[in-house]
């Protein structure tokens, strides 16, 4: 069975036309396995189907319906999942592409969207943003959880300042998360940490890194080394700032 991700939107409110796409999708022997409402404007759903020709059918005759406009037909991308999952789509930058953005009553669509990214083999570069209190660091964890993944924290201020210099054996593993807060791994750690750190960067695992422009400003790393970067505030118009970030103590030692 192969898998398909079919969104449109409605030119004409008439009744029935779920109906009649339904009845359609039935005739052809294409199976719905998920529906819902995205963005108030759109209904999408995720299909299945053992024939291409009963899709490239369907797809024909849709053209022919002037009450409904396609706006999307492909095989499903992560993004289209979450859509179906959560009711809409996740706000990319218009200009970053791979810079994805969050606010805080929004935490159950960012864990849902990590747990995907997580699931990936090999190396894989996570950077997110944020104020202090915000969740990164409860997001993260519990985004290793849904993808069942163990996590180890190389750096963090979770809970306490953590500043490890070695791994232990059973975290040499694929499904390991290693997270870093890239404030305290490039200013408040030892030389035996930054080793650590060198040597994680290069685990074909997922890595995900804290206050990832802070850990550029003070590695040999660029931000265009990430795969993926996540932004996450409390409101919309909140402006994520490291102004306070200095050598010593700030208040992102307790975020």
């Amino acid at each position: 069975m192969k898998e398909w991700y079919f969104e449109y939107q409605l030119l004409e409110n008439r009744p029935g036309i779920l109906g009649d796409i339904s009845s359609l999708l039935g005739m052809l022997s294409i199976n719905i396995m998920t529906i819902n409402g995205i963005d108030d404007s759109r209904r999408g759903m995720l299909l299945s189907s053992e024939s291409d020709d009963q899709v490239e059918r369907f797809k024909s005759i849709l053209h022919t319906i002037g009450s409904v406009s396609v706006t999307k037909f492909r095989e499903p991308r992560v993004r289209d999942r979450l859509a179906i999952r959560h009711g809409r789509y996740i706000e990319r930058d218009a200009a970053e592409r791979k810079t994805f953005r969050f606010i805080r009553r929004e935490l159950g669509l960012l864990v849902d969207f990590m747990a995907e990214l997580y699931k990936r083999d090999g190396h894989y570069l996570v950077g997110i943003r944020g104020m202090p209190r915000v969740g990164k660091t409860e997001s993260v964890v519990a985004a290793s959880v849904c993808a069942n993944k163990r996590w180890s924290f190389i750096s963090s201020t979770l809970l306490r300042q953590t500043v490890r210099s070695q791994l232990a054996d059973d975290e040499l593993g694929g499904d390991h998360i290693f997270i870093i807060d890239g404030i305290v791994s490039t200013m408040r750690s030892t030389e035996k940490h930054r080793t650590l750190v060198s040597e994680v960067m290069r685990q074909p695992v997922v890595k995900v890194v804290e206050h990832p422009d802070i850990f550029v400003r003070e590695t040999e790393y660029e931000l265009e080394d990430f795969d993926c970067i996540i932004e996450l505030r409390n409101d919309e118009n909140e402006k994520i700032t490291y102004d306070v970030v200095e050598p010593g103590f700030s208040s992102f030692d307790i975020s």
